[in-house]
């Protein structure tokens, strides 16, 4: 946990910066790198009748840590896509709720 989903980012693309991005992420949430799940989705995207590239586009799942430090891991997240040759990425936070995720059946809120 935190969980970051890309989507428009190929796996082969994002494995190259993904160990500076979690350390340094890791470093900004206060846990270690293994606290983290990367995943790729494979998107089709399709505009005007063309089958088109995707643009990246990052999901952050995660217990919500403050304005600060989100506005800090989105500017982290960006520079290391944009870094990739991408001229753009967006992200998105969805903040789990420690009553509502569970990890082996228990609530993280106990």
């Amino acid at each position: 946990m935190p969980h970051l989903l890309f989507r428009g980012v190929p796996a082969e693309r994002l494995r190259t910066v993904s160990i500076p991005l979690l350390e340094e992420l890791a470093a900004l949430c206060d846990c270690g790198t293994d606290n983290f799940t990367l995943e790729c989705m494979q998107t089709t995207a399709v505009a005007g009748g063309e089958i088109v590239p995707s643009f990246p586009f990052v999901e952050v799942g995660w217990f919500e840590r403050g304005t600060d430090v989100r506005d800090r891991f989105a500017q982290t997240v960006t520079r290391h896509i944009l870094s990739l040759g991408y001229p753009e990425v967006e992200t998105v936070f969805t903040a789990y709720r420690e009553e509502s995720y569970y990890i082996n059946g228990v609530p993280c809120s106990k």
